[in-house]
């Protein structure tokens, strides 16, 4: 199982608020001994609403199974402590701004003189070597000048982004595939690695197909609300109670589709028989399909329109999607009993299997005794050396 993958494996978590948190969760979730440092005020994270017994619920959502600690890196007796736990570990991950880490005296360089095997994880806005290096960086300014609000949101609207913090978490996903990628790296050739991730490339990662087609095509795309930019019908359609998100714009069930609609001749329309000549009529098409889709409630088409193949769905808000028998038969969502906040539900990891339970977010500081015990003062006086 999963759960067990990376048993033995160290993790030094210098990481806050959620991209770097997520790839620690991550490597936590499939067995890491993750310790995660953390400042006395602690990680920013902890600030954010919703707060339960006084513990911050995304906190907690996104630092499950890892210990803390506390050390006030500005001091050099802090530091040495953290050379030490550094000097042993198999992966470190940090996410200060480029060049924070080589001024505290625990940069790449320094680290790798004193563990050579050493996976070294920095995940920034922009990235170690950008010319925008030193630019404060989060979600929805990543998203804004990564292209992806330009593409977000309704025709003619204000900018819009997505509402959850997907750049954040795409950012620690591939920072968990590229630590992934370094380790197996390393069973072959002994070495650790610098890894240099970036929000920024990330979030033009996540955009590859349709800067794919920018690069064919030269056109700049724009917001197209729930459409998507290659074909139709492939987006949220009217029926007499609500939306639906329908794709039927492959040749057979475009066909099945104008069947169920009681419209079959529309699939054989020379404006609309050719994919692309349909795409080209979108604004034509659509109103033709809502106006038999009205004509019911969508929990009455839906039945018909899977019986036809037709891919679709309701369009779920998050209690339907807690209540649907989707989400029930994977037990997405557990329970942890945290010494402060009491029993919590959360989203269930992945990476793990039903009833696989992880341990709580760590109280700040909560193994810094545990942790730094079982440091002698000769591995400090090495250390300081």
């Amino acid at each position: 199982m999963l759960n067990t993958a990376l048993n033995g494996l160290k993790v030094i978590d210098f990481t806050q608020v959620v991209a770097g948190p997520t790839c620690t969760m991550a490597l936590a979730d499939m067995g890491a001994d993750v310790i995660k440092i953390e400042a006395p005020s602690g990680d920013l994270c902890r600030d954010l609403p919703p707060h339960v017994g006084g513990e911050s619920v995304p906190f907690m959502a996104l630092n499950r199974d890892k210990r803390s600690i506390v050390l006030d890196l500005k001091k050099p007796e802090s530091r040495a402590y953290a050379i030490e736990l550094i000097r042993n570990a198999d992966v470190l991950a940090e996410s200060f701004r480029p060049g924070v880490m080589a001024r505290l005296g625990l940069g790449y360089d320094a680290m790798r003189a004193i563990n050579p095997r050493l996976i070294y994880c920095s995940v920034s806005a922009y990235g170690q070597n950008s010319p925008d290096k030193d630019l404060p960086g989060v979600d929805g300014v990543v998203q804004a000048v990564s292209g992806l609000m330009s593409v977000t949101g309704m025709p003619n609207s204000p900018p819009c982004k997505m509402q959850v913090p997907v750049v954040d978490v795409m950012t620690g996903y591939l920072a968990t595939i590229s630590v992934l990628g370094a380790l197996a790296q390393r069973q072959k050739d002994g070495h650790g690695q610098w890894l240099d991730i970036s929000m920024f490339n990330s979030a033009v990662a996540m955009q590859h197909l349709s800067f794919a087609t920018y690069f064919h095509d030269g056109q700049v795309p724009r917001p197209q609300g729930s459409a998507a930019p290659y074909s139709t019908p492939n987006e949220a359609l009217r029926c007499a109670d609500g939306w639906i998100m329908v794709a039927a714009y492959h040749p057979a069930r475009w066909k099945a589709f104008c069947q169920v609609l009681g419209i079959p001749e529309l699939a054989s329309d020379p404006r609309f028989a050719d994919a692309g000549e349909r795409l080209k009529r979108r604004a034509e098409v659509l109103p033709l399909l809502e106006e038999q889709l009205v004509k019911r409630n969508k929990y009455e088409w839906l039945p018909l329109l899977q019986a036809a193949d037709i891919i679709c769905g309701p369009i779920n808000d998050y209690r339907e999607v807690v209540e649907s028998s989707a989400f029930s038969a994977a037990e997405l969502a557990e329970s942890l009993v945290h010494p402060g906040a009491g029993t919590t539900t959360l989203l269930r990891s992945p990476f793990l299997a039903p009833g696989q339970k992880r341990r709580p977010a760590p109280r700040l500081g909560e193994h810094t005794e545990a942790v730094l015990g079982g440091l002698t003062p000769a591995d400090l006086q090495r250390a300081a050396a």
